[in-house]
């Protein structure tokens, strides 16, 4: 096959991927945060009937322009509609397509994403063995905390906040920085889908064969899976942003990138939970700005000092020259209008530095990148040396023009 035709197909399949990602995850986080809204939002239901049929509580909505009354039973009616709606191939979809960016992005190319020699001088294989052992190990231990501590919703909490700190620590052991953010969220990620195919999907299952067979429910498989469906709330947000910080190198490049994402992701579950309370009807504006407060905390703590723009000395017309031989031949080599790497059939992010405007227009990212952050080049595959990186940095400081 043709090598452009080749880039081009597959370009065509990253997008597909990643459209279907997004897409599925839209609904099943729509779907789980309305659910959860809705279970606090239910009142008791004020007709003497309704409570003879079992319902435990009632919602009234408006929507489109037309008025809904949702009832929720206490466990089961009397007798199963002729159709009944499930929600989990959302779940799945998000998980399945996912996984499929993970083995496209990190697995099929694990030097430019997945492996930094500086983190852990890993193998291909046993980079990618070690991801999706992660992902597996992690979903066995916190079923099984989950299940040994079900009674105990407190503890539990404790114990998956130390199961979620030991995910994030564990990917910053074995990976690069910005995949270390990455596995963490598809760790938490996997977490979710898997209460969803193990746990939430059978036990709803269970309860409808029960009312097919003329069995009694059992009301602990669904405790169990509203107990998942809780978990699977709260880590949502903490997920989200594990995700998206992989595009913010001023977040994963910091020198204590794990604890800004832990503090971020702690940070979405405490909104997650003011939400919560707000769909209780209880206003939770402490809460809420708690986890502004911690978001705010992390951006002073990370923001470079004061004075680190300053130009320390004249910026001779040689060094400036000598800077636009370095971002030739350490940066345009991917950041081009035609990059020459083969993992980019366009300039990632759109920004291209094949001309002295665009390097001096891009400055500001040029310092955060590769000199506050490091890591820009990728897995520094140009080579790019420390005195290279200096002179980048006096270079911005000076605000000289490039010839």
């Amino acid at each position: 096959m043709d090598p452009a035709l080749g880039a081009y197909l597959v370009d065509w399949l990253h997008l597909v991927v990643r459209w279907v990602h997004m897409a599925a995850a839209i609904a099943w986080v729509g779907a789980s945060f309305y659910f959860i809204a809705l279970d606090h939002s239910l009142r008791a239901p004020l007709d003497e009937a309704d409570e003879r049929r079992g319902i435990g509580g009632e919602a009234w909505e408006i929507h489109g322009g037309g008025f809904y009354r949702i009832e929720k039973f206490r466990l089961a009616p009397a007798r199963l509609p002729a159709s009944l709606g499930w929600f989990k191939w959302e779940a799945y979809l998000t998980w399945l397509s996912g996984f499929g960016l993970l083995v496209l992005l990190y697995y099929l190319d694990p030097f430019t994403f997945l492996i930094d020699p500086r983190v852990a001088d890993l193998e291909p294989w046993q980079a990618v063995a070690a991801s999706v052992a992660t992902l597996g190990v992690g979903w066995l231990v916190y079923d099984r905390l989950s299940r040994s501590l079900e009674e105990r919703p407190v503890l539990l909490a404790v114990a998956i906040a130390g199961l979620v700190v030991a995910a994030v620590w564990i990917s910053s052991l074995l990976f690069g920085p910005r995949a270390a953010y990455i596995q963490a969220g598809a760790t938490l990620g996997t977490w979710m889908a898997a209460n969803v195919f193990r746990v939430i999907i059978p036990g709803q299952r269970e309860l409808v064969a029960a009312k097919e067979g003329g069995r009694e429910p059992e009301a602990r498989f669904g405790a169990r899976g509203k107990q998942r469906s809780v978990h699977n709330n709260y880590l949502t947000l903490p997920v989200l942003f594990a995700m998206i910080g992989q595009h913010f190198p001023f977040t994963y490049g910091h020198a204590y990138a794990p604890l800004v994402l832990l503090a971020l992701m702690a940070a979405g579950a405490l909104a997650q939970h003011g939400l919560n309370l707000r769909h209780q009807g209880r206003t939770a504006w402490g809460v809420l700005g708690g986890a502004a407060a911690i978001a705010a905390l992390v951006a002073a703590a990370i923001a470079p000092p004061l004075g680190s723009g300053a130009p320390t000395r004249p910026f001779t017309p040689e060094e400036a020259a000598a800077v636009q031989t370095v971002v030739s031949s350490r940066c345009v080599t991917c950041h081009s209008q035609r990059p020459t790497h083969p993992a980019f059939a366009a300039a990632p992010k759109g920004l291209a530095l094949d001309t002295p405007r665009q390097v001096r227009a891009s400055a500001g990212r040029i310092y955060q990148q590769v000199v506050v952050t490091r890591l820009m080049p990728l897995g520094n595959v140009t080579s790019m040396t420390d005195e290279e990186r200096d002179l980048l940095a006096r270079w911005v400081r000076s605000g000289a023009p490039l010839p």
